[in-house]
């Protein structure tokens, strides 16, 4: 384990992770780490992306329950995205799940993927993090009980709604029928993440406890998150057989180039685009809402989520031929800017309120 305290090694690894990159990852270095916590930073920008710099801003003890949390969901994201056999991604799903056999009880060995199933150099990182999952096991097991009840239930709840969503894309054709199935799916995905981080926040301030209303402002600021990257992901999603949209279920399987195929892919981006910036008030709620400090690294981690949000729905907004707003481009410039809302709680209320307005501005009837 490491000796240097987290606050002094969360510069190099923010900086460290900027710099890795996920095209072409050491695979054999990730491997070969045998210490437990190395193994859970240097895998988690590669399982997280835009996320790991929100999660290592946290104070040191949220940061490795929100790392561990984390890639445990990317690793039921793995079994979601390379196991093409609805049985066996079901199988796997719940078998995640039930190696968690309660608190003080070792976790079960997690069920291993080939390497073979790797489609390409991201898919091989999340498989060796599979694989490995004895490692971040060993981090899991030194959060505290009461975080690590939390874990689990998160664990469980997601299995579950993945488990639903693998049975509803087979049960329709490898479609999502409706507005109330994605928003499901996002809640799943994206939204139970958010609500741990918030069970831990609220932890580290007193042990308070979600109120029904901040549960459903933290699920819907989940889902605009998860949006962006089902909009992202949609012609890689149909070349697999996915759509997230019935407009697009005689495209399945077929390539964005296609005849007529871009123009329905363009208008479902801009729908999935349109709702996600109308979920922007929950996020401003849910930030509201929460106890933060007069210095919360906290409420920078919370501000520099919505920041990079931000930067990715100007480029969809873009994308999709639709007027975008200003706002910073590099990753680098988003951080270092999230560094004065972690002492300045008057620019962080700022920041969210530019943004919030931003994102319903854009919703706002084209020309």
């Amino acid at each position: 384990m490491f000796s240097v305290p987290f606050a002094l090694r969360r510069p190099w690894l923010i900086t460290r992770d900027l710099l890795q990159s996920r095209a072409h990852p050491d695979l054999a270095r990730l491997r070969a780490i045998d210490d437990p916590e190395s193994f859970v930073w240097r895998i988690l920008p590669h399982a997280a992306r835009t996320f790991t710099a929100s999660i290592t801003l946290l104070p040191a003890d949220s940061a490795r329950a929100m790392a561990v949390a984390y890639l445990y969901c990317r690793m039921l994201d793995t079994y979601e995205d390379l196991l093409p056999d609805a049985a066996e991604r079901e199988r796997a799903l719940a078998a995640f799940a039930a190696r968690f056999g309660g608190d003080g009880i070792p976790p079960g060995a997690a069920p291993r993927i080939a390497r073979s199933r790797a489609r390409d150099a991201r898919d091989q990182t999340h498989v060796v993090l599979v694989n490995r999952c004895r490692l971040v096991d060993r981090v899991f097991a030194s959060l505290q009980p009461v975080v690590r009840q939390h874990t689990m239930d998160l664990v469980r709840s997601m299995a579950a709604g993945m488990i639903w969503s693998s049975q509803a894309f087979r049960a329709q054709g490898g479609m999502l029928i409706d507005a109330a199935q994605l928003s499901r799916y996002c809640r799943t995905v994206i939204g139970l993440p958010f609500l741990f981080a918030v069970r831990l926040h609220l932890l580290r301030s007193g042990g308070l406890t979600v109120t029904d209303a901040l549960q459903e402002d933290t699920l819907q600021a989940g889902e605009m998150v998860q949006l962006a990257n089902v909009t992202r992901d949609i012609e890689k999603d149909l070349k697999r057989g996915i759509a997230y949209h019935p407009a697009l279920a005689g495209d399945l399987g077929r390539s964005a180039g296609e005849p007529g195929v871009r123009e329905r892919i363009r208008a479902v981006r801009e729908e999935l685009l349109q709702r996600a910036l109308r979920l922007a008030p929950a996020y401003e709620r849910m930030m509201l809402a929460l106890p933060f400090g007069r210095v919360s690294l906290a409420r920078g981690s919370g501000v520099l989520m919505l920041a990079f949000t931000d930067r990715y729905y100007r480029s969809c907004a873009a994308l999709v031929g639709r007027p975008s707003w200003p706002g910073p481009t590099s990753a680098l410039g988003i951080i270092v800017r999230s560094a004065a809302h972690v002492v300045s709680p008057a620019l962080a209320g700022r920041t969210v309120r530019r943004i919030t307005a931003a994102f319903l501005n854009a919703t706002a009837p084209a020309g």
